[in-house]
């Protein structure tokens, strides 16, 4: 039976795609550079999706969460493929660590331990109170609406005074199954955008600004989101390096999603420790960063 040192592990769609549109194509190079460099290293790599059932995860030392974007839309099916592969193999991030990050009250831990979020109320599934009810208690004139476990957008919407009464059937289907987050809006991120910050074995690496397009808040660039190069301020590393020097244990590669509150200073969106876009095409030196890092741990 072949052995590996590293499986780099993507979704189905995504895996030897016939006529690949652009997006594909990035997941394609992103995922070819983490590939070359961990050859580089004298490493034994293939690539594989998490869901093949023809694959022995047993085979391999470590599997790199790399282009995972279906498991949110499967999470049901992806939890009980963790539970029945963790014990095969080494998972990169831990199981621990993607356990914690899938589900956002994560947040409410970093706030514990002095990392600045939006202002957030944690909705607990069969919540009553309507949404109207919501913006009467906390008086915010604008929100954001998510699941606790979501990604790529899925069902996250920008309320108003105009708008939040549109929202509450919706509402109301989404709070019978499953957490909801809801946020009080960040202005900066549609006037300034939010910078993602790449960081591996709590280094920083490199920066990234996503940008909405106008008339979104989404900035992700299946929404139409524009990315584009960042020099991060010193300030802004240290922020981005404290949040993930908080998480236990520490992640081996992260992403830090932050943008500015209402008072100017760094606020974190989102930490991402299962499947971040890394965006090693605008840095190529990080894909060897995170080469070094995987030879460190094996």
């Amino acid at each position: 039976m072949k052995k590996y040192d590293v499986v780099i592990l993507t979704q189905k769609g995504f895996y030897e795609p016939e006529n690949p549109d652009w997006y594909v194509k990035q997941v394609l190079q992103e995922d070819d550079l983490v590939k070359k460099a961990l050859e580089k290293k004298g490493l034994k790599v293939i690539r594989t999706y998490w869901d093949n059932p023809n694959f022995d995860f047993s085979t391999a030392k470590i599997v790199l969460f790399r282009t995972i974007w279906d498991y949110f839309h499967r999470f049901n099916e992806f939890s009980k493929w963790l539970d029945a592969t963790k014990d095969k193999t080494t998972f990169i991030n831990s199981p621990e660590l993607i356990r914690w990050n899938i589900d956002k009250h994560y947040l409410q831990d970093l706030k514990n331990k002095g990392i600045n979020i939006p202002d957030t109320l944690f909705i607990k599934k069969g919540e009553r109170r309507k949404l109207t009810d919501l913006q009467k208690v906390t008086k915010w004139d604008k929100i954001v609406l998510k699941p606790a476990v979501s990604g790529a957008g899925r069902h996250t919407y920008k309320l108003t005074s105009e708008n939040i009464e549109k929202h509450e059937d919706i509402y109301k289907k989404l709070i019978d199954k499953e957490d909801m987050l809801f946020q009080e809006y960040q202005e900066n991120i549609t006037e300034k955008g939010e910078i993602a910050f790449i960081v591996f074995n709590g280094k920083f690496s490199h920066a990234i600004l996503k940008k909405a397009k106008k008339g979104e808040f989404k900035v992700q660039d299946d929404f139409g989101g524009t990315v584009h190069n960042y020099t991060p301020t010193e300030e802004e590393i240290i922020f981005a390096e404290k949040v993930v020097s908080v998480c236990e244990p520490m992640p081996l590669y992260a992403r830090v999603d932050v943008m500015q509150d209402k008072y100017n200073k760094p606020t974190i969106g989102e930490i991402e420790l299962i499947e971040p876009e890394l965006w090693f095409r605008f840095h190529l030196p990080a894909a060897d960063l995170l080469a070094d890092a995987i030879l460190q741990k094996l």
